[in-house]
This record gives C-alpha cells, structure tokens and sequence, in this order.
C-alpha cells in the first residue's frame, strides 16, 4: 500500500505513533494517542487504526509491549510526505554562526567543527566528507616563498577553485629556481586533472633540465606527488564528531550496542561507502534496511551537499532510525547552505 493510499485518518495515527516514540523511545499505545494527541476518534478507534497499519507493514508489535512501534517503512513514509518543514530555533542559528566563522580558512577544519556542533544540535553523530578534486582539472599554479624552508602552492582549478598547500624545502631557494620551476609545472601539468598528474608526475618531468636548485625543487614534487595533488580524496576526507553524543540514546545502553557503534565509527571504508552515490545536490535520507551495508540496518544517514565552486562536499548525522528527523532535516539542510556560503 503506498502512502496516497492512506485514510486521513491512518496518515494522523501514524504520525502520531511516530511523534510518540521519537520523544519517549517507548511503544505507542492506543490510549497514550489518544490523551496526547485529539484526533477526535476514540482509543478504540485508534487500536483498531493502528491494527491495520500493522498488517500493512507500518508498525511492528515488541513482544513485551501492548504498543506499536514505527517500522522503516513508516518513516521513509513520514520523511517523505508527512513531515512538515521547520526553522532552525534562533538559539541554534547562533550556536551555528557562533563556531562556524569565516575566518576559518582550512576546509578539514571548517567540515570539523560543522560535524560536531551539528553532532550537538541533533544528539547523533555529525559526520562530513570534504570535496574530492581528483577529477578537478589544473588552470594553473603559482609558487610562492613563504619563509626559508617553505614554498606556498596556490593550485586554481578549472572553475574558480583554489587551494593552498605548504611545501617544504631544505633551504631557500634563489627566486629565478622558483619561477622557472613554476613555469615548467604550468607547461606540463595544466589542463590534466590531479588523479592524472599524481599518476604521471615523474614521466612528465623526466626529461626537465636547469641549474641544481630547480632540479632539487622539482625532484621534491616528484617524491610527494600523492601529497601535494591529493587535495580531499581519501580516508582523511571523512570526517567524524563525537560518538559520545549518541551514549544517552537508549538504542545504545547496552555495552554490546555501544561497542557495535564504536566499531562502525572506525571502519571509515564502510562508512565512506555508505556515502557514496547519493543523490546529488540536496538532501539524502536512507533509513535502516535501506542502507545497503547490513551493519548499518537499524542506524539512519541523513545527508545534504554542499558546493565548493563546481565540486560538491557532503554533511549530515548519522543516529538510530528514532530520530526527530523534522529537526535534523532541517538543521542539516541548515549547515550545508552555511557551509556553501563560507567555502565560497
């Protein structure tokens, strides 16, 4: 039975249920509906509603309990066609603008501290993925001297990203060794994208003349291709808030059901995994059963992108699939507009 296929009447005793057991993690019985929430029907008439949305898939009955509990069926119900949209309170738009300030200039360190104010804010687990540039295509680099022992490289990217990077050196270097460096990394690298050039750097120097100080130079971005043209890709990409604020669900009292947590939370291939391919832009929610990994079964993901020039990053939290997801929707959707605009 899809959704349109719902009565009014079964759309506002789900929501209900669902409401009821986000807030008190416990079983919604028919009379606990019908004082919290005037439906204008009898508890009978609620028991009975919430009978035939067990048999059609929307609740399930704990053996321990007389009251019914959302199945995933009913929440991807609820995401999609019954939640309404809701503003972030002023007391968490301040808390966001508060520690996400634009003078942080180092993306890892912006996503960071994004993933655990989220964290905070939800009470799950923030996570992030910083852009990956391996498919971005190299405009252009500049070198510059930035002390004695380092080179500043600005690498711009077809389409008005830039990024910074230290490059260390063994002493200072004459400024004409840099500039004819920068000129032969220009004539070679530009116009290939940086998984092309960490691949072939050392072909496409091989044959490179000049004095010592600009073979020493160029003989430093050989040895470290994979560090200076990495730029976002790989496991330091994701990044992960605090699990400590998941302690107090109570999906995680249990030793066992912490140490499973903790667990996924170090395995940063399944959760990178998790969070590829999907839907780009705007905000992704799979839930439970729907997240193809079973480890993940009974945790929902909920995601948005966000730009950095042409490439997309990724925020969001990760908690169990009893979630107020009307507020983390909103305050994920939240976080990335805000990350958008400080990146840019």
């Amino acid at each position: 039975m899809s959704p349109e296929q719902l009565t009014e009447r079964e759309r506002q005793v789900l929501e209900a249920v669902i409401h009821t057991f986000v807030e008190t993690a416990e079983p919604a019985g028919s009379r606990t509906i019908a004082k919290r929430y005037d439906l204008g029907v009898s508890a009978a008439t609620i028991r009975n509603t919430m009978s035939d949305l067990e048999e059609r898939g929307y609740l399930s009955h704990p053996h321990t309990s007389a009251g019914r509990v959302p199945t995933d069926q009913a929440y991807r119900v609820y995401v999609d066609s019954l939640m309404g949209p809701v503003l972030p309170s002023a007391v968490e738009q301040d808390a966001l603008r508060r520690e996400l300030r634009p003078d942080r200039t180092a993306i890892e360190g912006l996503l960071q501290k994004a993933a655990e104010v989220l964290g905070v804010l939800t009470q799950e687990l923030g996570i992030a993925v910083a852009p990956s540039f391996s498919n971005a295509v190299l405009e252009r680099l500049e070198l510059v001297q930035a002390s004695s022992e380092r080179l500043l490289m600005i690498l711009v990217l077809e389409g008005g990203a830039a990024r910074t990077i230290f490059v260390e050196v063994s002493n200072e270097l004459p400024p004409e060794a840099v500039a004819s460096v920068q000129l032969v990394l220009n004539e070679r690298l530009s116009g290939h994208t940086l998984r092309d050039i960490r691949q072939s750097l050392r072909d496409r120097l091989r044959d490179v003349g000049g004095d010592r100080e600009a073979r020493e130079l160029l003989n430093i971005f050989i040895e470290e291709a994979d560090a200076l043209f990495e730029l976002g890709a790989g496991d330091s990409a994701l990044v992960l808030g605090s699990a400590q604020m998941l302690v107090e669900q109570p999906e995680f009292h249990s030793s066992d059901e912490m140490r499973n947590l903790l667990q996924l939370t170090e395995r940063r291939d399944l959760l990178r995994t998790a969070l590829e391919n999907r839907p780009s832009p705007g905000i992704s929610i799979t839930i439970g059963t729907e997240n193809v990994d079973p480890r993940l079964s009974r945790l929902t993901i909920v995601t948005s992108t966000y730009q950095c020039g042409p490439f997309a990053g990724m925020i969001g939290v990760m908690g169990p699939t009893r979630m107020p997801y009307r507020k983390v929707v909103t305050m994920v959707e939240h976080t990335s507009r805000m990350l958008g605009d400080l990146i840019k």
